[in-house]
């Protein structure tokens, strides 16, 4: 372990730590004849049972889960998407990262590589990328600390990081565990286990996140990462104590302002479209679906953000829409009928000739993976959002 990651891991020890158990797994059910062959199960003799829902979880009737829209898929889009996958398998590293212009290798935009490659059909070393796949798994299972934390050496606030790469391994166990590479298998379940640990201990008194693994501040930014790693890991079979993702919503809920917006902190912040759209998608991924909340939250986001219709700010354009098109796709009917085509056009209109999409903060490669995420949202193929 190297001093960095000894120091972290020195500081989370101080925190009285809840274990996480694996308590069976889901399988993933594919949405469609065409999806790759499912791992083979573990006998249900030694397949114990998945961990029940919260009391107060029932999914939305109209979710896009189970209601497709029309036409969600067309042949551009299916053209795009793969020309998008095809250049962002030029930006991997030797080491199986990817990065960034300002940001070297990340285990954040890995992470979120890895996904659109998922959000494809890819598993490590199944599909047409399952090489990219399997290499974006090593780095991350590489730079994986003794105390949970997922970070490479070089990382500040290393949070929001830890919370991508937590979701990550929560879809790749989620969609492989039971059958495939045993030892990877084991692998991935030791460093999710340890991951969702870290997220547990950090928690602040408020129920919320921040940038270093220390429970002393939150904001709602960093909180969405570790919910939507906790919502995936649970999914996956791990138990996460229902008290966590109590305190989480009750943070939530405080950041919310009048408008329906949320602010970046309890006590500080307008509402702006991209942190109120991570605010929204908290609260679907902590198990609520029906809420004044939500609806004041997807009010709010719709008439600051909606695609083509609106001047929203290219700050934090790919983070945000990344979350607002997950609360439309979960909030379903007429959400996501008319949010689906105005975004899936906007984002065919900038892709750029090289097949990239360009943030100019983070760069291509983050441009690129969160499109191709957001794009292939109808595919329903990643687990986290068939649950």
């Amino acid at each position: 372990m190297n001093a960095r990651h000894a120091n972290l891991a020195g500081r989370a020890a101080a925190v009285a730590i809840t274990a996480a158990s694996l308590t069976g797994f889901a399988q993933p059910v594919p949405p469609t004849s065409e999806r790759p062959t499912p791992t083979t199960p573990i006998p249900s003799s030694t397949q114990p049972a998945p961990p029940p829902p919260p009391e107060n979880e029932s999914r939305l009737p109209n979710s896009a889960q189970n209601n497709a829209a029309a036409d969600e898929i067309t042949p551009e889009l299916t053209a795009a998407v793969q020309k998008g996958l095809a250049a962002l398998a030029t930006k991997q590293q030797d080491d199986g990262s990817f990065g960034g212009d300002r940001f070297g290798r990340s285990v954040a935009i890995t992470a979120l590589s890895c996904l659109a490659y998922m959000a494809d059909g890819n598993l490590p070393g199944r599909g047409p990328y399952g090489d990219q796949v399997a290499k974006g798994l090593e780095h991350i299972l590489q730079n994986c600390a003794e105390s949970g934390l997922i970070a490479t050496d070089a990382t500040t606030g290393p949070m929001y990081g830890h919370g991508f790469a937590a979701l990550f391994l929560g879809e790749v166990y989620g969609m492989t565990a039971g059958g495939g590479d045993t030892a990877l298998n084991a692998r991935v379940h030791s460093a999710l286990v340890k991951a969702v640990r870290l997220i547990q201990a950090t928690q602040n008194s408020q129920g919320g996140w921040r940038y270093n693994p220390i429970p002393y501040d939150a904001d709602v930014s960093v909180t969405i990462c570790q919910v939507m790693a906790l919502r995936s890991a649970r999914n996956a079979g791990l138990e996460v104590p229902k008290e966590t993702i109590d305190n989480a919503v009750e943070y939530i809920r405080r950041c919310q302002n009048d408008d329906g917006g949320f602010r970046y902190q309890m006590d500080q912040g307008d509402s702006l479209w991209p942190r109120s759209a991570a605010g929204v998608a908290s609260l679907f991924y902590a198990g609520i679906y029906s809420d004044a909340a939500i609806d004041k939250g997807l009010r709010y986001v719709t008439a600051s953000a909606f695609p083509g219709r609106n001047d929203s700010s290219r700050a934090h354009y790919f983070y945000g829409h990344y979350y607002a098109v997950q609360t439309m796709y979960l909030a379903g009917g007429q959400h996501w009928a008319e949010w689906w085509p105005a975004i899936r056009k906007e984002l065919l209109d900038n892709q750029q000739p090289d097949g990239t999409w360009n943030d100019p903060s983070i760069g291509d490669t983050y441009g690129t993976a969160m499109s191709l995420i957001i794009l292939q949202m109808p595919k329903r193929y990643l687990p986290i959002f068939q649950k």
